[in-house]
């Protein structure tokens, strides 16, 4: 038995008149699309975090006036992150500096210090180390809220982990308690 000859169907050659039929579709498409827009977006933003503010005439200690206790040999220190709000309850804000040399390779340890003036107002100085650079961890989040000191922490479970990859994070919180920052982990504290 031989297969039967298929009759040739004139819809399955395309001619030029098809690909000017389909052109003009898809510009009409085109155009019909560039006049139905969806309408504007109304989803509203989240509040930012609240600190406890300071009265509007104590201004925070700025950072870029402070010399940090930080060994960057020919590099200098660079702040990567700053906060302010009043830690110790005394009405005046203290700065919060998430700090680091500005190595040109690598991901460098930070230092988290905190700033405060005088009572007379005077330059801005270091007052308290809460994060040693020296223990080899970077900041990834961190916040100054409520009166306390937040972070998530990325660091090494050994020193046979590269530096580019930490695999450790946890999280602290420092707070102002009879006269010192005493360092908790915050509820959900977590390791990887």
């Amino acid at each position: 038995m031989q297969p039967s000859a298929v009759p040739e169907l004139a819809h399955t050659h395309t001619r030029p008149i098809h690909w000017l039929a389909t052109a003009t579709a898809v510009a009409g498409v085109v155009a019909l699309s560039s006049v139905l827009q969806p309408g504007a977006a109304t989803a509203a933003q989240p509040s930012a975090p609240e600190t406890r503010s300071a009265p509007a005439s104590a201004a925070a200690p700025d950072p870029a006036a402070v010399e940090f206790p930080l060994e960057c040999g020919p590099v200098k220190a660079v702040v990567k992150k700053k906060a302010s709000g009043d830690l110790d309850g005394d009405g005046q804000p203290e700065t919060v500096a998430v700090v680091h040399c500005d190595s040109p390779m690598g991901t460098p340890p930070d230092g988290v210090y905190v700033l405060t003036r005088g009572a007379d107002g005077g330059a801005p100085r270091v007052v308290a180390t809460l994060l040693d650079p020296k223990d080899g961890t970077t900041v990834s989040d961190f916040a100054v809220r409520d009166g306390a000191v937040t972070a998530a922490l990325l660091g090494y479970s050994s020193p046979d982990v590269p530096r580019c990859c930490p695999d450790v994070h946890s999280d602290a919180k420092w707070r102002w308690q009879n006269g010192a920052f005493v360092r908790s982990a915050p509820a959900g504290a977590r390791s990887v």
